[in-house]
């Protein structure tokens, strides 16, 4: 069974790398640099956006706040 699974994500893997390899092959015009701006704006924001949800779960299970409630 698991070697079935491993031949299986393998499979896809390469599946994903000619997809990828294919789509760069395409001939065409060139990005103008406005979209070049905007994906690059786009990833930094998302991981400014990640790392401070990373601070913010460090954060509150340093602090306490992720433990069960204490009843009295």
């Amino acid at each position: 069974m698991r070697t079935l699974l491993v031949i299986l994500l393998l499979g896809m893997l390469i599946a994903a790398g000619y997809f990828a390899y294919s789509a760069m092959s395409v001939e065409g015009e060139a990005l103008p640099t406005e979209r070049y701006v905007a994906l690059a704006l786009g990833a930094g924001f998302s991981i400014v956006v990640g790392i401070g949800l990373m601070m913010l779960l460090f954060f509150s299970n340093r602090r306490g706040y992720d433990e069960p409630p204490h009843f009295r």
